[in-house]
């Protein structure tokens, strides 16, 4: 009988706030994973802001996230929606990773999520980073769509995502996630 390898997915949040609701929600991801899946959360806290004149010699923290990416058969991206938008501090790690001579995001599966204190969720955000992926030539899971408005009422003080209704959609991001990445790598 042929051992399958668990599909490793790479969870990456776009906040670097102590208690972000973006980390919590990948946090709860790791208590939801399909069978045959492991996630590993990473912090983008350490790269420097991108600059052409830094790439060579290439920084550490900016090798050390590509070859993150690279090595992962997913990504799983959790996305605040700062102004309309993608944050900085993820938007930066995404252009570092473009600049790679083989870029890690290329024909990667992806899924993205987001959590916000506002009513839309992070669905503005969520169209963006959509869109910028894509053009990394990413293979963004088209659907379901995890957003998570009112951040504060379904996540407790601790930071545990208490709302059963999002851990329900949660589970069928993720569910689909190993579903497509199996798809593409096949």
């Amino acid at each position: 009988m042929t051992q399958v390898s668990p599909i490793h997915i790479l969870g990456i949040s776009g906040s670097l706030r102590d208690a972000s609701y973006n980390t919590s929600l990948l946090l709860a991801a790791a208590e939801l994973l399909p069978p045959e899946t492991t996630l590993e959360i990473i912090d983008l806290a350490d790269l420097p802001m991108f600059d052409v004149d830094m790439e060579k010699p290439l920084p550490e923290p900016v090798a050390w996230f590509r070859e993150k990416v690279a090595r992962a058969d997913a990504v799983l991206i959790s996305t605040p929606e700062y102004n309309s938008s993608i944050s900085g501090v993820l938007k930066n790690a995404l252009d570092w990773g473009s600049r790679a001579p083989e870029p890690p995001f290329y024909g990667k599966p992806v899924a993205i999520m987001g959590a916000s204190t506002g009513i839309f969720g992070t669905a503005r955000a969520q169209v963006q980073l959509r869109q910028v992926l894509t053009h990394l030539g990413a293979l963004v899971l088209p659907k379901p769509e995890v957003m998570v408005p009112k951040a504060q009422e379904v996540f407790d003080e601790t930071g545990r995502l208490t709302s059963e209704t999002t851990r329900g959609f949660l589970q069928d991001l993720l569910i689909k996630l190993a579903d497509w990445t199996k798809r593409v790598n096949n």
